[in-house]
């Protein structure tokens, strides 16, 4: 029988990464995957190693670096796509191969254009071919909501037969709701459990009504025992599972799951806040768990009850998560060691290197700001100390000329490793358009810019500006970048120079997107 243990199953680099506008490099993948280990999850679904060479090359450096959690490869019933899964996991400590086919009729009529006997044979042929690799071969059939139940069970009785060890009962199209995803998984498992008592059952839940979490928690109360969830949400669509907030429903109401996890809650803030940099997709501020918002108070009612009680309102402590307590102003006064303590409390142990990196940002930002809050310094981290690329060319200086009466005109000095300094200068639309085409003057290359978000680090007048962008090469490669000021021209230009230095780190062969598959941008 199935153990009192819930696996947490870890498919940020996978389905996440399909969310729009999201393509991570090889050098990102392996940061996340880091902070998956320290976190603690049981699986990683570290991509699907048929659809590039890029892919492959990263699932295949993350088996051979990362130690402890099970790494998986998706795998079509295709020979194919089992055989380029086991090659990249060649180097893995524990290789999991994860085969999938559909359930639903709709899914095999129009997209696989299989019967139903059709289907299961090759799900029965995947899993043996698979088995002859691997000793863990995970299967699942995607649609179950909308499946027929009796084809179901045939279907993954089959895949257990054949060798499969887990298998996955994935809503999707996120069409389910709880009681009904519930009454599946109890379906599934029971008649699963007769041709194999020791299989695992899985659940793999969308978030297209908002369910998603609430249907993961019922699968689990219906007997699954692992949960395929991604960080902070992302993925498909309106997204998956999130593994914050299934991780701690399970940790808070131990007393009605009576279930444990490994995960190690602490690194959950830490975790969120690499994902949503590397991937440029901010989290909301009222995310559960590791939003700006979910420790914050500011009706009277409630800051009168959490003074006199935490508990009255608060029933997660923050530093469960990684979300400090307290509040440490910083000024322009503080020194290294006070702020090597701040980020120690953070939760960010940096190198001396990156470390330096982050007190001269500290300082300059704190010559423009009264005081730093702990989220500049979070933004500051992350955009200056956690870097997945070296620095090719260094913005020496800019100077931006705009208003309402004139035409936006900057004048940039570019520094690029075996070159010298290059000055130019451009008009644009407006002051960062302008800054842009003259940084690509200087660097000698011109890039698209595909996406760029602004947001305020906190409410104050004097705010950190944090920039996101999204830029292509004429190659077709992509790359995201986050810069900091309180200046957003230079937020703007920290974060464009920081994506041009991916992009021009980015090894020949890399992950490529055909320029006509881009979406419109300036070029």
């Amino acid at each position: 029988m199935a153990e009192p243990r819930v696996r947490i199953f870890d498919t940020t680099l996978r389905d996440g990464e399909q969310s729009p506008g999201v393509s991570l490099n090889l050098g990102e993948k392996l940061e996340i995957a880091r902070q998956l280990q320290r976190l603690g999850v049981d699986i990683i679904e570290a991509g699907f190693p048929i659809a590039s060479a890029g892919e492959r090359a990263a699932v295949a450096a993350i088996a051979a670096e990362v130690r402890g959690p099970v790494i998986c490869g998706l795998a079509r019933t295709r020979r194919g796509d089992i055989d380029a899964a086991v090659e990249a996991l060649r180097g893995a400590e524990r290789p999991r191969v994860h085969t999938f086919t559909s359930g639903s009729r709709v899914h095999l009529e129009h997209m696989l254009h299989l019967t139903e006997e059709e289907a299961l044979a090759q799900a029965v042929d995947a899993v043996r071919y698979a088995r002859g690799f691997v000793a863990d071969v995970e299967f699942s059939a995607q649609d179950v909501a909308r499946a027929d139940p009796d084809f179901l069970v045939r279907l993954y009785g089959a895949a257990v037969a054949a060798g499969a060890t887990t298998v996955n009962v994935p809503d999707t199209v996120g069409y389910s709701i709880p009681r009904e995803f519930a009454e599946i998984v109890r379906f599934i498992r029971t008649e699963v459990e007769k041709v194999n008592p020791d299989v695992v059952v899985s659940v793999h839940t969308h978030d297209d009504l908002g369910l998603a979490v609430a249907n993961a928690l019922a699968g689990v109360e219906a007997g699954a025992r692992q949960v395929e969830c991604a960080v902070n949400g992302i993925g498909e669509r309106a997204g998956n599972c999130s593994l914050e907030e299934v991780a701690m429903a399970l940790v808070t109401r131990a007393d009605l799951y009576g279930l444990r996890i490994g995960v190690r809650t602490a690194e959950l803030y830490r975790t969120s806040q690499l994902v949503s940099k590397l991937t440029g997709m901010p989290v909301q501020p009222n995310k559960a768990i590791v939003g700006a918002n979910a420790f914050a108070h500011e009706a009277g009612i409630h800051q009168d009850g959490v003074l006199k009680e935490r508990t009255t309102y608060e029933i997660i402590q923050p530093r469960d998560v990684g979300v400090p307590e307290t509040r440490l102003v910083l000024g322009k006064h503080s020194g290294r060691h006070a702020l090597r303590e701040r980020l120690a409390a953070l939760g960010y142990q940096l190198g001396e290197a990156e470390f330096q990196r982050a007190f001269e940002r500290f300082k300059e930002l704190a010559d423009r700001k009264r005081g730093i809050a702990d989220a500049d310094l979070a933004a500051i981290v992350q955009a200056e100390a956690v870097a997945t690329a070296p620095e090719v060319c260094r913005l020496d200086y800019f100077q931006v000329t705009s208003g309402n009466t004139t035409v936006p005109t900057a004048t940039v000095r570019v520094t690029c490793a075996g070159a010298e300094p290059a000055q130019e200068s451009a008009v644009g639309d407006g002051p960062v358009d302008a800054v842009y085409r003259a940084m690509d003057r200087a660097i000698g290359q011109e890039f698209r810019l595909l996406d760029y978000a602004l947001r305020a680090v906190t409410g104050d007048k004097d705010a950190l500006g944090e920039v996101t962008v999204r830029l292509a090469d004429p190659d077709g490669r992509t790359a995201t970048a986050v810069g900091a000021s309180t200046d957003v021209i230079e937020a703007s230009a920290r974060a464009y120079l920081a994506a041009v230095n991916k992009l021009l780190g980015m090894q020949a062969g890399g992950p490529r997107v055909p320029a006509a598959a881009l979406p419109e941008g300036r070029v």
